[in-house]
């Protein structure tokens, strides 16, 4: 297992940092700030609180502390997440901004979940396929990125052709400081901060990959950009929130990959981070 640990203490209010450090190095999985509350560590050994309420001024360091004070950083508040370095995810909530109907920022910060990125290769050593385009389902929690970028690794270094990854939130492959913090095997190519949509025709127009992967596709705009790649004749790997098979069939904004059958192979992850490997349609 690998983490960027110091990044993430680095994120929190010094007042806390020495005992979130003792509490959850090895097995804190997300910390969550709530105002005039005292902080929650939540970790595979249970919940525990530090003695000590949670003012706004400590939800500000830790935005100002996962943005680098950086406006193009901060610009996912809207969204309701900051991705930190390291990997690390905020969630925030509080006083959404509406301009011209659309959600432009969120202000008077009420809540912080703050996520813990960790890294473990050779979780997928046991997938049992050699080619095909792959979806990773899970409900939030299950390990779906930690997976793909395994899956990302492992094939990038059992020479089926290079790996393309759009990594839109910078989380599958994050940085510190210039550095990124998890091995991204040897015939990776990574673009960050990029729009799926964007992103795929890009990389299959310059780089010539042989597969390419993305995270958490969420719009309608991330299934064509994803057709658009398999009919240009790469192989697919991806994300995608749903609890089960019968949830992933139901949900609308996956019925055009559905249709046009993109992905040959889904990997259903548990709660239990454990997963299993199914064939669609079969």
């Amino acid at each position: 297992m690998k983490c960027a640990w110091q990044a993430y203490i680095n994120l929190l209010p010094l007042w806390m940092r020495a005992e979130v450090d003792q509490l959850g190095r090895d097995h804190l999985q997300e910390l969550r700030l709530r105002l005039d509350r005292h902080p929650e560590l939540i970790g595979k050994n249970g919940i525990s609180f530090l003695n000590r309420n949670t003012t706004r001024e400590d939800m500000e360091y830790c935005i100002n502390a996962a943005s680098q004070y950086s406006p193009w950083s901060a610009q996912t508040i809207k969204d309701g997440y900051l991705t930190a370095p390291g990997g690390h995810r905020l969630g925030i909530c509080g006083e959404v901004v509406m301009t011209e109907g659309k959600i432009t920022n969120i202000r008077n910060i009420s809540s912080v979940c703050i996520r813990v990125a960790r890294d473990f290769p050779g979780i997928c050593n046991n997938l049992s396929f050699n080619s095909g385009s792959v979806l990773i389902i899970g409900a939030p929690g299950t390990g779906k990125t930690t997976f793909l970028r395994d899956l990302i690794r492992s094939r990038s270094e059992e020479g089926h052709g290079a790996v393309a990854v759009v990594d839109e939130r910078k989380e599958i492959f994050p940085t510190e400081g210039n550095r990124l913090c998890f091995p991204p095997g040897i015939r990776t190519e990574i673009l960050s901060g990029c729009k799926k949509s964007d992103g795929i025709p890009m990389l299959i127009r310059s780089m010539n990959p042989r597969i390419v992967a993305v995270d958490e596709i969420t719009a309608q705009e991330d299934c064509k950009a994803l057709i658009y790649g398999a009919w240009c004749g790469v192989k697919l790997m991806a994300t995608a929130h749903a609890e089960d098979m019968y949830d992933f069939l139901h949900r609308p904004v996956y019925e055009p990959l559905i249709t046009h059958g993109i992905f040959e192979y889904i990997v259903m992850m548990q709660a239990d981070k454990s997963w299993k490997l199914e064939r669609m349609n079969g």
